[in-house]
């Protein structure tokens, strides 16, 4: 007679793993391999960094593989949108395809500027997959020192 350890959780991790690559595939809008149902589109979000420098605020956005063309940035009642669209690459067949991590389809991000922003002067540069969006800070917003006068 063999003796077989117990490990309680063994089966629920293996629940968790299965949950985990169903969820995963449903939300990125992609399939996972060749077993799967085959290459879909649908739409996803690209990675975004926002940091502020004291005259600016930078926004990069993580675009792979999409031309600058394909990309609308436009700025609506102090809210900042991006959209566009990847494509799937038609030289290869879905049939082909042994796993998709990509994700493909629309994307449309938006975010809130503050009051402190310069509209009319923003920058966007596209290098390297990466967007890269400089946005000034107003004269005004910017801070200052006040000197004292005493008057002796």
């Amino acid at each position: 007679m063999a003796i077989v350890r117990f490990e309680p959780f063994r089966d629920l991790l293996s629940i968790q793993d299965r949950m985990n690559h169903l969820f995963d595939g449903a939300f990125r809008g992609v399939a996972r391999g060749a077993e799967d149902e085959g290459l879909t589109s649908g739409s996803w979000a690209p990675a975004v960094d926002i940091f502020e420098q004291e005259d600016r605020i930078v926004l990069k956005a993580e675009l792979p593989g999409l031309d600058p063309k394909d990309v609308d940035i436009r700025v609506e009642n102090n809210t900042l949108t991006l959209r566009g669209e990847r494509r799937v690459e038609n030289e290869v067949k879905q049939e082909d395809y042994r796993r998709v991590e990509r994700s493909y389809g629309t994307f449309s991000r938006s975010f809130t500027l503050p009051s402190v922003v310069d509209l009319e002067h923003i920058k966007a540069e596209f290098q390297n997959g990466v967007l890269n969006l400089t946005l000034p800070k107003k004269a005004e917003a910017k801070p200052r020192q006040i000197s004292i006068n005493v008057n002796a």
